[in-house]
């Protein structure tokens, strides 16, 4: 018997064109003679079931179910392909957590973690990840420039604790540009990140649970054509993204453990995207992202398909280790 599968996408936050882009992707590839597939777009004010001639049909919060011409359907799965709050950030988890629904992203705990950059990278240090230099604001604070500079010194990075498809990040290489970033971080959070420039090749390394076993997927160099890799380079075509990375075998060895070993030490479960720069060698941790891109331009799915699995495949996977 086909299982009922509810993918939502959109979300609350500036991401919420690409997380309809990731979505629909799912919504097209998942295998049909396995599953019934319902596109559900997750939105602050409204939570509808949206069929193919786009006709909206609420959802009901209560169970996560919808009624369409008097027939009530309920869902076997949840295919979270919702980017940015309320998806990555760990409230939908909370929600289906709470409901006993079987969901194809990590845990509450680990969605709220890993979406705070501050509260992850603080989480790690002492495992001995490796991680810029910091300095941390909230909206409020007396903002001490010279202290900032003092700490990370110039140029850095001032970013959105809270945001991804680097939404609120600027690079900052003069004193008097640092307010100005400032105020774009805070645009996106009450709580802003500013972080040391790592001059060195920068990587992403996907991490999924695959057939049960934790996969670290083959690791991708990220060149930018612009500063850095900011939200054109990452969907309008302004990078070069190359699989496998052109690394030496100690450099991919060791971005590779550590990938895996920030996977395991959070207790994650399926899709994970850990973004690292290499200086002196060493990889040092930026971010993860727990519900990255999912087009067939997108880096985890490029990464997957170098390491012999299909779209298809990455997509069917997460929703049996969901439903184990």
């Amino acid at each position: 018997m086909k299982k009922n599968i509810a993918i939502i996408m959109g979300g609350y936050s500036s991401e919420y064109k690409i997380s309809l882009k990731s979505g629909n992707v799912v919504y097209d590839t998942l295998d049909s003679s396995k599953y019934n597939t319902y596109r559900i777009h997750i939105f602050k004010d409204k939570w509808v079931y949206v069929d193919d001639n786009n006709t909206e049909f609420p959802i009901n919060k209560n169970d996560f179910s919808v009624t369409v011409n008097n027939s009530k359907t309920t869902f076997d799965c949840v295919f979270n392909a919702i980017h940015g709050s309320p998806g990555e950030d760990g409230f939908m988890q909370g929600y289906f957590k709470l409901i006993n629904m079987p969901h194809t992203s990590c845990d509450m705990y680990q969605a709220s973690l890993t979406y705070n950059k501050r509260d992850f990278l603080s989480t790690l240090k002492p495992y001995g990840i490796k991680t810029a230099e910091s300095f941390y604001l909230n909206l409020g604070d007396t903002i001490n420039e010279d202290a900032i500079i003092s700490k990370v010194g110039l140029p850095c990075f001032v970013k959105a604790n809270k945001a991804g498809s680097s939404f609120g990040i600027s690079k900052v290489y003069k004193n008097e540009n640092l307010q100005g970033a400032i105020d774009v971080a805070f645009k996106e959070d009450d709580e802003i990140i500013i972080e040391s420039f790592l001059d060195g090749t920068e990587v992403s390394v996907g991490v999924i649970t695959y057939k049960g076993e934790t996969k670290v997927l083959p690791v991708t160099e990220i060149v930018s054509d612009n500063d850095f890799f900011d939200y054109e380079a990452k969907y309008q075509g302004k990078s070069k993204e190359i699989t496998p990375a052109r690394l030496t075998k100690d450099e991919e060895a060791k971005v590779v453990k550590a990938a895996k070993q920030v996977y395991d030490i959070l207790k994650m479960k399926g899709f994970s995207r850990s973004e690292f720069i290499f200086k002196d060698g060493e990889p040092h941790l930026l971010e993860m992202n727990t519900i990255p891109g999912l087009t067939k331009e997108s880096i985890l799915p490029q990464q997957a398909a170098c390491a012999g699995i299909s779209l298809s495949d990455l997509f069917d996977n997460a929703i049996e280790e969901a439903l184990k």
